[in-house]
């Protein structure tokens, strides 16, 4: 009988034990995908969402903890823009709405001039871009449209009292664009009692750009002293506290998984060792090595740790599919999970399944021959 027959005999006649391990392994490593991932996701997605826009820059309040409140005068922007090499200077203001009488959750509002609302254009899936002095009109991406249910021409309530119209539906290919709401600036100041203020400035350098050109366009914004932070698109995103905390959350949710994935492997095979004491005894009767011993326990754990892995992959891919479809968070999860944070699932299973045999393999090889045939231990 080959070695690898035999691993997976001694697997298989322990049936409901091995499914246990395996649905444990399988649990952990979901959660530790499904959670990372989405993680992943916001980041990458909060990426796309600047870079598919083309912007190089954003300047936002300095020390600001929470980038969503910052707040700096619009006049600001008239300074920014002399600075040498920029071509574009649009302010934003940002805003966070509920709307709990149709089930939608954390829809990121976007104030934004006629000519930066315009950028989405070429993916307008219904309707048209509002135009500049246009007042009372919205933009929705697809996929609010969609929970929404809000065709071109309807009416949304934004706040209390506040009725829009729909003039345009888009498609920027990003879930947090297609989750929310573009707004004229001067509408969304009025609302809030920011007249003036914005949350931010989205800059563009001169074509082409390089990474030289953007560090000094950084370096002179900030030269000037108006007390804000100027951050390359990539850095802003990889700073950002929100997608910190939510990385970090992920992570320790996952260890917390992994821990109880571990010591149920390891459970497994010490009481497999238990119950093989006598077995073990008479391989090492007819020769077999320690060391062989000690590959068998591990390579048994291994093959459940995979099974289990890739089952927990499989998993991680229908939940994060089904809260990318769900009303209440498709506007918010991505459900592309990227093949890194898979593999780091595998390899953690992986891991996990070594770890928690190590014990029971040299356990069983330290059995004497002797001691074994007599099943003690």
């Amino acid at each position: 009988m080959r070695f690898l027959t035999f691993v997976y005999r001694n697997i298989a006649r322990r049936p409901i034990r091995s499914a246990l391990t395996v649905s444990g392994m399988a649990i952990a490593v979901a959660a530790v995908v499904a959670l990372v991932g989405i993680a992943e996701g916001f980041r990458r997605s909060f990426l796309e969402l600047y870079q598919g826009q083309g912007i190089d820059i954003i300047v936002v309040r300095s020390r600001t903890t929470d980038r969503m409140t910052s707040e700096l005068d619009q006049s600001l922007g008239e300074r920014i823009a002399k600075i040498p090499n920029l071509a574009t200077v649009e302010p934003v203001l940002l805003d966070s709405i509920s709307l709990e009488d149709l089930g939608v959750y954390g829809v990121v509002l976007q104030g934004l001039q006629a000519a930066a609302a315009s950028s989405p254009e070429q993916n307008m899936i219904t309707g048209r871009v509002f135009q500049p002095e246009e007042s009372r009109v919205v933009m929705l991406g697809q996929i609010l449209a969609r929970n929404l249910d809000k065709q071109v021409g309807d009416t949304i309530e934004i706040y209390e009292g506040e009725k829009f119209q729909v003039v345009g539906i888009y498609d920027r290919h990003n879930i947090f664009e297609n989750g929310a709401i573009i707004i004229p600036l001067a509408d969304l100041q009025s609302l809030l009692g920011q007249t003036g203020r914005v949350t931010a400035f989205n800059l563009t350098v001169q074509k082409p750009t390089s990474a030289a050109e953007i560090r000094d366009a950084v370096r002179q914004i900030e030269a000037l002293g108006l007390g804000v932070s100027a951050l390359p698109t990539e850095e802003y995103v990889a700073t950002d506290a929100k997608i910190r905390i939510a990385s970090a959350m992920a992570w320790s949710t996952s260890a917390i998984a992994l821990i109880v994935g571990g010591i149920g492997m390891l459970n497994t095979m010490i009481v497999s060792v238990f119950e093989r004491t006598h077995e073990i005894g008479v391989l090492r009767a007819i020769g077999w090595r320690t060391s062989r011993i000690v590959r068998m326990i591990l390579l048994e754990s291994g093959l459940l740790s995979v099974v289990g892995a890739v089952i927990g992959v499989g998993l991680a891919l229908l939940f994060t599919y089904a809260l990318s479809r769900a009303p209440a968070t498709s506007g918010m999860v991505d459900a592309r999970l990227s093949p890194t944070v898979m593999l780091q699932g595998l390899v953690l299973a992986l891991l996990i399944g070594m770890v928690g045999a190590v014990y029971p393999a040299f356990r069983a090889a330290r059995l004497l021959p002797t001691v074994a045939l007599r099943g003690e231990g």
